[in-house]
């Protein structure tokens, strides 16, 4: 595949800038890291499998960017900050990280059932791993007074998944984690989003659904473009909130961002007592 063209006015807009990508070697993530390059960032991607990253890299280079590779395990704070300290050693420090890496379950299981550690291990990959590639990123940025941060959150936070406890729990926990970010993150210059990319044919939900639902599910495009979109700067008004891409007009997200604030919605919150409670007075 070729990269973009000189002329392609969003190639030149982020020609210069850094990308680093968890989760970078399958799946979401490797389409992600591609869609970036071919929007001119050079991209770092980190992985536990050297071979996976490998051939994504390969991808990345023929769209005329300069990649960088870290091989590292999420759960592994020194060694997520290890392979970070690699990609800026080579690429420089990034402007843009997508906290995509994530697994779920192997199969569907009641929680009570679930083997404790495997069942545990989702929830540390999801929410763990999103706070240490945080911890190793966000020290920078806050020094520079710049750069985005994009959790890759799934709609399965904000609703009951059943087959699927672990991961479901996993992602209301890095909703919530993303939330507590941003708001230690206001007025540094430091932009968090939350963004789902939806039920995609793609990677990690082939696996989790059989094949005649996985039919039905959308593309991986939409969300490729609104992490472009992000990356522009376009939703640096939704600082702490949630957009997803399948079922979110990207304009009209934009265009309402300051709603959105007002009414501290697009963000994880029980209800509030009051009138509206059972017991309320």
């Amino acid at each position: 595949m070729t990269g973009p063209g000189p002329a392609d006015p969003i190639a030149d807009s982020l020609a210069g800038q850094v990308a680093l990508v968890t989760g970078g070697g399958r799946g979401i993530g490797a389409v992600v890291a591609l869609g970036l390059a071919r929007a001119g960032m050079g991209i770092g991607l980190i992985g536990r499998d050297r071979s996976a990253l490998a051939e994504v890299a390969q991808s990345v280079r023929a769209t005329g960017v300069p990649v960088q590779v870290g091989t590292a395990d999420v759960t592994d704070p020194t060694g997520i900050a290890d392979a970070v300290a690699g990609v800026a050693a080579e690429l420089g420090p990034a402007d843009l990280v997508v906290a995509n890496a994530g697994i779920s379950e192997p199969a569907p299981v009641a929680p009570w059932l679930a083997d404790p550690d495997q069942w545990w291990r989702v929830v540390e990959v999801n929410v763990r791993g999103v706070l240490n590639t945080a911890r190793a990123v966000l020290p920078g940025m806050v020094a520079r007074s710049a750069g985005r941060l994009l959790v890759v959150g799934s709609g399965s936070a904000q609703y009951r998944l059943a087959d699927y406890s672990a991961y479901g729990v996993s992602k209301a926990a890095a909703s919530r984690l993303a939330d507590e970010l941003a708001g230690w993150l206001a007025g540094t210059g430091v932009v968090v989003l939350e963004a789902s990319p939806g039920a995609v044919r793609l990677g990690m939900a082939t696996r989790m659904w059989p094949a005649e639902k996985v039919a039905g599910f959308g593309s991986v495009e939409p969300f490729v473009e609104l992490v472009v979109a992000f990356a522009h700067g376009r939703l640096d008004g939704l600082h702490g909130r949630f957009v997803h891409a399948l079922r979110d007009d990207l304009d009209d997200v934009i265009a309402a961002a300051d709603r959105i604030q007002a009414a501290d919605a697009r963000a994880l919150r029980l209800r509030r007592y009051g009138p509206d409670d059972p017991l309320g007075g």
